[in-house]
């Protein structure tokens, strides 16, 4: 392994704050409450417990209390449907019967979690009570609400299954699971926006946004060159320069090295590129947007093809900031970032680079944009005389991902139009990378490069993806199987599945 050591780089705060609602309720048997003096008060704290949990990792919790017979369940459809949530846990407490979960199961079109966490991480068999097995009989009808589900022609839901201990696998699918709402509150409450068209010849850009709405939920709001523009021409001076300050304290500037078509940062490119925020950040608020794609060229020689092709910087800054900005009109792509940002993992926009045969590993970067918060360290800025294959100049940003486990997403579509995840976990390498101005990292994948390289091609992915820190193809598995989408796993999956 090479190493090598990298100024700490600092971290941009989010533009909004994660969140997602979910619904809470617990399951239980309304004949126990008599039979056992306090059981009901115990039902009462485990559900209790279970909600600080979920609001410890940011959630908006609706509770719907104790369910413990069916007409409990028909009274609570109602308002469980009008709460607006974005996924319901069901806490199995105690045995519960299944007439509770069936009209849930038919009425509520969200995801459906159930959850049988026990107190003890087993039984006291020489004092062991009805009552203590009734408080830790959280897995007791498990299997039959899944066989109403399967019954009820939907998916049986995804169990957290443990104690409520030191338990690491249950603070690992919590955890998960409250990323997986963050992720579902976003898609379907986002405004992205889309400028331009695709890049000339690249055939496996093009979506129709109607299909965006239909598979993910986004409304794509469609911008024109001259919104963004209007707010170029005649910038806030006080703004232009509150950016030129916030860019030179997130990037290094270093003199170039061996690329002869990268010099140190030229006061133009810088405030080219502070002006290109300040016209982003005015189109975003103007248009409330969660999120951009874009690619546009503009006459030679332009004002707004000077505009147009310095977004680089601004799109590193805006989506560490959880704003997932896409270059090369890949909304795709936007998409996928917009999945690992709300998952807390970053969500780099990328494409395969040379391969390294030498040390079996793969150069995975692109000249923009990138997840700030995710960079080994601090990132640098060149100048570029030009942009390789595209038209413009101006500044480039350089750096590589953190060390350790990675996981990409792309999302490709099939021959009849359908969305399909295509899913790889790997390691990052601490390698050199080469000094262009563009972003990269060495990606270790299994068993080998070469094998991982024409397993990925052959699941026809689009050629970019979204790339995150950690080992998340099991949530992505999730995500995919919650919006029906097809998916595939190309590595070995080296996360735990959820379900």
């Amino acid at each position: 392994m090479i190493s090598t050591v990298l100024t700490p780089a600092p971290t941009i705060a989010r533009r909004k704050p994660l969140t997602a609602k979910a619904g809470l309720l617990a399951i239980g048997h309304h004949v126990y409450w008599p039979q056992f003096d306090g059981l009901m008060d115990e039902m009462n704290r485990k559900l209790d417990d279970f909600q600080g949990r979920l609001e410890a990792h940011g959630l908006d919790v609706a509770s719907f209390g104790m369910l413990d017979c069916a007409q409990k369940a028909y009274d609570a459809v109602p308002a469980i449907k009008a709460a607006d949530i974005d996924i319901l846990f069901v806490d199995m407490v105690t045995y519960g019967t299944s007439s509770t979960f069936g009209i849930l199961c038919r009425e509520i079109n969200v995801p459906i979690v159930l959850v049988a966490i026990q107190p003890l991480e087993a039984m006291d068999y020489p004092n062991g009570t009805t009552f203590m097995q009734l408080c830790n009989d959280d897995f007791c009808s498990v299997p039959e609400f899944t066989g109403v589900a399967v019954r009820f022609g939907r998916r049986p839901p995804p169990v957290i299954l443990g104690h409520e201990g030191d338990d690491p696998a249950v603070e690992r699918e919590i955890k998960a699971w409250c990323g997986i709402a963050k992720v579902l509150h976003s898609l379907r409450k986002s405004r992205i926006g889309l400028m331009g068209h695709v890049l000339e010849s690249m055939l496996d850009m093009h979506t129709d946004p109607t299909a965006i709405t239909a598979a993910f939920g986004p409304h794509v709001v469609l911008i024109e060159a001259n919104d963004v523009y209007r707010h170029y021409r005649e910038p806030d001076s006080a703004a232009v320069e509150t950016w030129k300050e916030q860019i030179l304290e997130f990037f290094d500037t270093p003199d170039p090295k061996s690329d002869p078509i990268t010099e140190k940062l030229t006061e133009r490119d810088l405030d080219n590129a502070a002006r290109a925020g300040v016209a982003l950040d005015q189109l975003i608020a103007d248009k409330k947007l969660d999120g951009f794609a874009y690619y546009y060229e503009g006459e030679p020689g332009s004002d707004l093809r000077t505009l147009v092709t310095n977004f680089i910087v601004a799109n590193s800054l805006l989506t560490g900031a959880g704003f997932p900005m896409c270059g090369e009109f890949d909304i795709k792509t936007c998409i996928a970032m917009m999945i690992m940002d709300r998952l807390d993992i970053g969500g780099s926009f990328a494409e395969f680079h040379p391969v390294d045969f030498k040390l079996d590993s793969v150069l995975v970067g692109h000249d923009g944009p990138h997840h700030i918060n995710i960079a080994a360290g601090k990132p640098v800025i060149r100048s570029l005389k030009k942009y390789h294959g595209k038209p413009g100049s101006g500044a480039g940003v350089e750096f590589q991902i953190k060390e350790g486990p990675i996981t990409m997403l792309s999302i490709g579509q099939t021959a009849d139009g359908k969305f399909k995840f295509v899913i790889a976990e790997g390691e990052s390498a601490a390698r050199p990378i080469p000094p262009t101005g563009n972003t990269n990292t060495h990606g270790v994948f299994l068993p080998d490069v070469r094998t991982f390289l024409k397993r990925w091609v052959a699941e026809g992915p689009t050629h970019h993806f979204a790339l995150g820190i950690g080992h998340h193809a099991a949530e992505l598995v999730e995500i995919a199987k919650i919006l029906g989408l097809e998916y595939t796993v190309v590595t070995p999956e080296q996360s735990e599945p959820l379900s």
